[in-house]
């Protein structure tokens, strides 16, 4: 029985995961199998670009960003779908060993005109470095089921 409903969700409503890290090979891996490019596994040619050296993948930073948001949260909802993420953005890179905290807010509710049974709630979910800037930001849009009725 899901903990959550859409009625348990209000605009600045937040939650922080935690943390996490990557390795260097934890990096390399992932980008050879998922985002082969240079800057991400080469370290010669990395070296030569802006960021002076390997940096993780963006796609590898809001993943582990996105698993932490459905461990931490989305797991224990009454959630039922989502469209997908808009504004996906990487703001700054991640390097190995880096300290990353996952965290989420609620910045939309709204009920369905065609589906009294459900919503939507939309999310920031984010990433932050130990100096509290943004590495990764989306958002999140999630439709919702209602608290049944007779439902604590």
């Amino acid at each position: 029985m899901p903990r959550y409903y859409l009625e348990d969700f209000k605009v600045g409503d937040a939650w922080v995961f935690g943390t996490w890290s990557l390795t260097r090979d934890e990096m390399l891996a992932f980008a050879r199998e998922h985002d082969p490019q240079p800057l991400h596994v080469d370290e010669t040619v990395a070296a030569r670009t802006a960021f002076g050296g390997i940096i993780a993948s963006g796609w590898q930073t809001t993943l582990r960003c996105i698993r932490m948001f459905v461990d931490g949260l989305m797991a224990q909802t009454a959630g039922l779908a989502s469209p997908g993420l808009d504004e996906l953005r990487w703001h700054k890179p991640v390097r190995a060993g880096e300290v990353i905290t996952a965290g989420a807010e609620v910045i939309e509710v709204g009920e369905s005109r065609s589906r009294p049974d459900r919503g939507r709630v939309h999310f920031l979910i984010s990433g932050v470095d130990a100096s509290g800037e943004p590495v990764m930001s989306a958002k999140g849009f999630f439709f919702m089921a209602r608290r049944p009725p007779h439902t604590p």
